[in-house]
C-alpha cells in the first residue's frame, strides 16, 4: 500500500466503523443513512471504500457527526439528522468530538492527495459550529418576506399583474436582503427545497418548515405573530409618529432600554445607523424545525442582520462568535448596530463589543 493511500483509507475505515460499530449491537445500514441524510447508498459506499476512497465534503461530515452524536437519530424507527437546536448539551459535546476527529482525518486525506499545501483543519472547538444557514437535516426551508402595501405597489410600474411587463418580485419588500439570502440558502442547502412566500400567500404546510422571516412588524404579520409567541425580552415598537421615531425596546431585568436608529437632518433625513435584529430558535409551529428572524427598524437593518452571516469577509467570524457565545442555547438573539457609509450598508462584526447592542440569553444562562 502506498503511503499516500493510507490517510484516505483511515477516513474510510472510520466512517464504516461509525456505521457498523458506533452503537454496540446496532449496525446502521447504508439505507438508513440514506434515509437520514438524503445521500445515495452508492455515494456512502464510495466514502467507505478502502480500495479507492472518495473524500466526502465537510458539510457531509457535519451530518455524520450530528447523526452519531445521539441515538435519538433513530428513535421511533425513523432515521434523521437532528438540528443543533434539538441536541442536548451532552449531545452537542459528543457532536463536537466526532466532528473534530472526522475533520482531522479529512484534512490529512486531502493533504496526502495534493501537491499544494492545505492548512491543518482547526479544532471543531475553534470552528464555527456550522454555517448557521446550513440545515443538516435537508428539510424544506421557507422564507416569509414582507409585502409592500397596495398604495406603495400602485406607484411602481409593472407591479400590476395586469401589466404586460408584470414583475412579481416587485411586491416584496427588503429585496436586497431577499436576494442576498436566497442565493446563500440555496448554495448551503443544495438538497433542501427553498420556498419564498409573503405573509399574504402562506399555505398551511409552510409554517411547519424551517422558517426564515425577513422584515419587521409593520409589513410582516408573521414576524409580529412569532415575536408574540416566543416572548423575548426584545420588542419592536413602531412609533413612527413619536419624537424620536421607532425603536427596539429591551426589558433588562426590570430596567428598560430603547435603541433608536441614528438619523441626520429633520427635512432631508439621512440614515446614518440602523438597528438590526437576529434571532434563532425553535419553530413554535414544529419543534423539530427552526425559526430565524432577520429584522430592522428600516430595510438597512434587515440587510445588515442578513449580511452578518452571508458576507464572505465576516460570516465565518460571526458564526464562530455565535457558536462560542450561544453554544448550549436552544434560542438566542442579537440586537446589532448596522452602520451606513453613504448608500453602502456596512456588515456588522459581532466580535467587536460596540457592534452588539444587546444579547439574549445573558452570559451564563443556557437558554
Amino acid at each position: 500500500m502506498k503511503v499516500e493511500d493510507a490517510l484516505p483509507e483511515a477516513l474510510a475505515r472510520r466512517l464504516r466503523d461509525l456505521r457498523k460499530n458506533h452503537w454496540p449491537g446496532m449496525e446502521i445500514t447504508q439505507a438508513r443513512l440514506h434515509e437520514a441524510m438524503g445521500i445515495s447508498p452508492t455515494l456512502i459506499s464510495s466514502w467507505e471504500s478502502t480500495k479507492k476512497p472518495t473524500i466526502p465534503p465537510q458539510h457531509r461530515l457535519e451530518m455524520y457527526a450530528a447523526f452519531f452524536a445521539t441515538k435519538r437519530s433513530i428513535e421511533n424507527d425513523v432515521a434523521r439528522v437532528l438540528s443543533p437546536s434539538e441536541l442536548t448539551k451532552d449531545e452537542l459535546h459528543q457532536r463536537r468530538i466526532l466532528l473534530d476527529e472526522l475533520l482531522r482525518l479529512r484534512g490529512a486525506a486531502l493533504r496526502s492527495r495534493s501537491t499544494d499545501p492545505i492548512p491543518e483543519p482547526r479544532s471543531a472547538q475553534n470552528l464555527p459550529f456550522q454555517d448557521p444557514w446550513h440545515f443538516t437535516d435537508g428539510n424544506r426551508i421557507t422564507i416569509i418576506c414582507s409585502q409592500l402595501p397596495k398604495e406603495d405597489l400602485a406607484k411602481i410600474p409593472n407591479a400590476d399583474p395586469a401589466a404586460p411587463n408584470y414583475v412579481e418580485f416587485y411586491k416584496y419588500s427588503d429585496l436586497d436582503s431577499l436576494f442576498e439570502l436566497w442565493g446563500h440558502l440555496r448554495a448551503m442547502n443544495p438538497h433542501s427545497r427553498v420556498t419564498l412566500r409573503t405573509a399574504e400567500d402562506l399555505r398551511s404546510e409552510d409554517l411547519s418548515t424551517h422558517l426564515v422571516l425577513l422584515g419587521g412588524i409593520d409589513y410582516n404579520r408573521i414576524t409580529a405573530s412569532m415575536l408574540e409567541r416566543i416572548k423575548l425580552p426584545v420588542r419592536q415598537v413602531a412609533d413612527w409618529g413619536g419624537e424620536k421615531g421607532p425603536y427596539f425596546e429591551v426589558d433588562d431585568g426590570g430596567d428598560t432600554h430603547r435603541y433608536y436608529p441614528v438619523i441626520h437632518g429633520s427635512q432631508d433625513k439621512q440614515l446614518l445607523e440602523d438597528v438590526g435584529f437576529y434571532y434563532r430558535g425553535i419553530n413554535p409551529a414544529n419543534v423539530r424545525r427552526t425559526l430565524t428572524i432577520c429584522n430592522g427598524m428600516y430595510a438597512r437593518g434587515v440587510y445588515g442582520a442578513v449580511r452578518a452571516l452571508t458576507d464572505e469577509q465576516f460570516r465565518e467570524r460571526n458564526a464562530a462568535y455565535l457558536h462560542t457565545r450561544f453554544d448550549t442555547a436552544t434560542s438566542y438573539s442579537i440586537l446589532t448596530r448596522v452602520a451606513m457609509e453613504g448608500r453602502i450598508t456596512l456588515t456588522p462584526d459581532w466580535t467587536i463589543d460596540a457592534s452588539r447592542l444587546h444579547e439574549w440569553p445573558e452570559p451564563g444562562d443556557g437558554g
